[in-house]
């Protein structure tokens, strides 16, 4: 389903690395097959990002075939300065098409008098443009990624005559206390996870008020607004100069 403010786009890497979090805690990373959620919400909000809305991953179509290569890298260890070895396995030669959309955040109503959804739409599309606001990075820092327009479906994708891959229980993302979507994960940082599955070369997301949410820990709101001094809305005029 596109939406009125939908944005498409083309993320391309070298090397990627979608970890699964189990992995994160220390020693070897093993990459997930295909991007999580979380991970290119992330890019997206590296493209354009303001409080004021919330970006929606609506699907990625993974257009080259899925390869890995295991790296031995050297870590600084967590409790002295020397090094380490252990070894990365990470994703090669990556190409995704990716759809989203944005909606605006309930949990701002400070920001309220910035809901202008032509100008945050078409701020976007001139971020994806240029490549984006802040540097693009594929999971983790040491893989950079390059954005670029494009139509979402056009071009030959790699899987695209499989009619699905199942990829079972996926992280999905994080919700913080500032994107909360209902009473259960208000005040809370939850972590979401799902069933992936791509058919036809696309994976298309549940949005996360749909996923399975475990709470963890209690996580207040941090307010924004003239009183503050840590966010001002700025016309998009101002934007262009």
């Amino acid at each position: 389903m596109n939406h009125r403010n939908t944005v498409e786009f083309e993320v391309i890497g070298d090397y990627a690395l979608f970890s699964d979090p189990v992995t994160r805690v220390g020693g070897e990373k093993f990459t997930y097959q295909v991007p999580t959620y979380e991970a290119l919400k992330g890019i997206m909000q590296s493209i354009y990002w303001k409080p004021t809305l919330i970006w929606i991953i609506d699907e990625v179509r993974v257009m080259n075939p899925i390869q890995t290569e295991t790296k031995g890298i050297r870590p600084i260890k967590y409790y002295n300065d020397k090094n380490d070895l252990s070894y990365y396995t990470y994703l090669k030669d990556c190409r995704y098409q990716v759809r989203a959309h944005f909606i605006w955040n309930e949990n701002r109503p400070e920001l309220e008098q910035d809901r202008n959804e032509n100008k945050h739409h078409n701020i976007a599309k001139r971020m994806i443009e240029r490549g984006g606001r802040r540097d693009i990075f594929l999971g983790t820092r040491e893989c950079q990624g390059y954005v670029k327009p494009c139509v979402f479906g056009e071009g030959e994708g790699a899987y695209d005559q499989i009619e699905e891959l199942s990829f079972g229980m996926m992280y999905h993302g994080i919700t913080y206390a500032d994107e909360a979507y209902s009473e259960e994960t208000r005040g809370q940082l939850s972590v979401r996870l799902w069933q992936a599955s791509m058919k036809r070369g696309i994976i298309t997301f549940l949005p996360p008020w749909e996923c399975i949410h475990s709470a963890r820990r209690e996580m207040p709101v941090k307010a924004f607004g003239s009183q503050t001094g840590n966010f001002s809305v700025i016309s998009e005029e101002e934007v262009m100069k």
